[in-house]
This record gives C-alpha cells, sequence and structure tokens, in this order.
C-alpha cells in the first residue's frame, strides 16, 4: 500500500500488528499507541512506537517500544471487548490489635551538643 503521505500514527490509535508491519511480529498482537517517537531517525516509511500490548480481553499486559511501518498496521475501530470483573469480596473486619508489651518507646530528641 504505497502512499507518498507517511500513514500519521497518533495516541490512542489502537493497532493490529502482523509481519506486514514488520518482520518482528511472528505472532500478531494488537496495541494501543501511547505516543510517536519522532525524535528517532528511521528508515522512510517506517516508524518507532510507544505503546501498550494488549491481552485477550482488551488490558494492557505489556509496556513496549515497536519499530514498524505505519502502512502495514491494521487500525482498529474499537478495543477489543473487555470481560466484566467480577466484584471483590468485601474484607472482613479485624480488630486493632493491642500495643505490644515489648514495644520500644519513641525517645524524645532535642539539639544535638557540639564540641
Amino acid at each position: 500500500m504505497p502512499t507518498d503521505q507517511p500513514v500519521q500514527v497518533r495516541s490512542g490509535d489502537l493497532l493490529h500488528l502482523t509481519r506486514t508491519a514488520s518482520p518482528q511480529f511472528v505472532r500478531p498482537i494488537t496495541v494501543r499507541v501511547i505516543r510517536a517517537l519522532t525524535d528517532r531517525h528511521t528508515y522512510h516509511g517506517w516508524l518507532w512506537i510507544d505503546a501498550y500490548q494488549l491481552g485477550p480481553n482488551g488490558d494492557a499486559i505489556a509496556r513496549r517500544e515497536l519499530y514498524l511501518m505505519p502502512a502495514g498496521a491494521q487500525r482498529l475501530a474499537s478495543p477489543p471487548s473487555r470481560a466484566a470483573a467480577p466484584p471483590r469480596p468485601a474484607a472482613p473486619a479485624q480488630p486493632a490489635a493491642p500495643p505490644r508489651r515489648d514495644a520500644r518507646r519513641p525517645v524524645r530528641r532535642g539539639p544535638a551538643r557540639v564540641g
């Protein structure tokens, strides 16, 4: 998909990366772009990005810096569906522990003597 204008990658973009984007993606991954690292010099048509790799449930599982060809990346319209997390059980209330008898008492500190 050659074009004269470079493909723009912006923060928040959801990308599906396969071998068309870069040979490193033997196993395709889905990422959410944090930012494009435009200060790095690359070959024409290639780009460094800072991104979160997303798991099957849509949660971020790793932060990665990736080198890819944006023209080979597939843009996704929405994130993978997230399964609702089960509610956490309420923590049982525990009574406050009485102070230990062998606990050290705080030392009152004043100005240090010099000389």
